[in-house]
């Protein structure tokens, strides 16, 4: 098969990018159309609240290669990357976001590497982000220093959503059926022969990046949770030192006891209390933690739900409405 018989299918989810659409599209177009591939663009709709919906069925009559997918409401990137790779159809899928931070131009780098037999190749940052907020800048840092850690999977600083992902990696991945799904983790997880290529993320095109602190914060603990038991392994490994403290404490009293010293009294023993609390409130979080992803894995509800498309499947094949 050559490449001019090779289909390219690229996923974009989008959330409140009105005025990325057009621009992004006419990128992509410029790149692509003179390697020869053919291409599909498959747009998820993440629950906008501006006119991206309205932009993308403007493009998707403009042009027969634009497809998009509106979720019923915001269920999150992952969920948005996870109901576009479930459309896509092309010998290799390419992720990557809207804003055009992640280049175009190197998917012609992407598509080389996967010519010449690599199955993954994803993107991290070359250093920092220099269009990042300094809170962004730390809490990336920390964030993957954190997963590295704490879990069984190594990523690099800056890894991105900007990835190829051949064919036959896709079909797996259309068969996991995880709550709180991370990409880039399974990406890790899943092997195959994967190369990693350095970038400079670009200057946003409009507006602001959706990411508050408190998302970060969950994406961290639900990330490290599900690649790894290891919090279980480190908090009984706390509660098991501090339990032998506490033996340990047992012949003192009984010297103290018998020889007639005063045991130690109200105060040394209410700080004790509250540390034991205290450090029991930690174990019992971190265990529910995993008990509360167990049982929201229980319920089999759907990822995403789609409240409109102008695309179908038929026979692995994209069919318009």
């Amino acid at each position: 098969m050559t490449y001019l018989d090779k289909k390219i299918s690229i996923v974009i989810p989008s959330h409140n990018e009105e005025k990325n659409i057009s621009y992004l599209i006419e990128q992509l177009r410029e790149t692509l159309s003179p390697t020869g591939y053919s291409y599909e663009l498959i747009f998820v709709d993440d629950g906008s609240r501006d006119n991206t919906l309205n932009e993308l069925k403007i493009n998707a009559e403009l042009h027969s290669n634009v497809f998009y997918v509106e979720l019923s409401r915001n269920f999150g990137k992952d969920y948005a990357l996870k109901a576009g790779i479930a459309m896509a159809q092309g010998d290799a899928v390419i992720t990557m976001d809207a804003d055009l931070q992640h280049p175009p131009q190197l998917i012609l780098k992407m598509l080389k590497l996967w010519e010449n037999g690599y199955d993954i190749v994803y993107t991290y940052r070359e250093g920092e982000n220099p269009h990042g907020k300094g809170y962004q800048k730390v809490t990336s840092k920390l964030f993957y220093k954190g997963l590295n850690m704490l879990s069984d999977i190594k990523m690099e600083n800056g890894t991105a959503d900007f990835r190829l992902i051949d064919e036959k990696v896709v079909k797996q991945l259309k068969l996991i059926d995880e709550y709180e799904i991370f990409f880039r983790g399974i990406i890790k997880w899943a092997g195959y022969k994967q190369i990693g290529i350095p970038y400079v993320p670009s200057k946003r095109h409009t507006g602001e990046a959706s990411y508050s602190f408190p998302k970060l914060v969950k994406l961290a603990v639900g990330s490290i949770v599900a690649f790894s038991a290891r919090p279980l392994y480190i908090v009984s490994l706390i509660g098991l030192f501090f339990s032998s403290l506490a033996i340990l404490y047992i012949p003192y009293v009984l010297v103290s006891y018998f020889l007639g010293y005063a045991v130690s009294g109200w105060a040394s023993i209410i700080a004790t209390i509250a540390f034991f609390g205290g450090l029991q409130l930690l174990v019992m979080s971190v265990i529910g933690v995993y008990v509360g992803k167990i049982f929201m894995q229980s319920k089999h509800r759907p990822h995403y739900i789609i409240r409109s498309s102008n695309v179908v499947i038929v026979n692995n094949d994209l069919i318009r409405l």
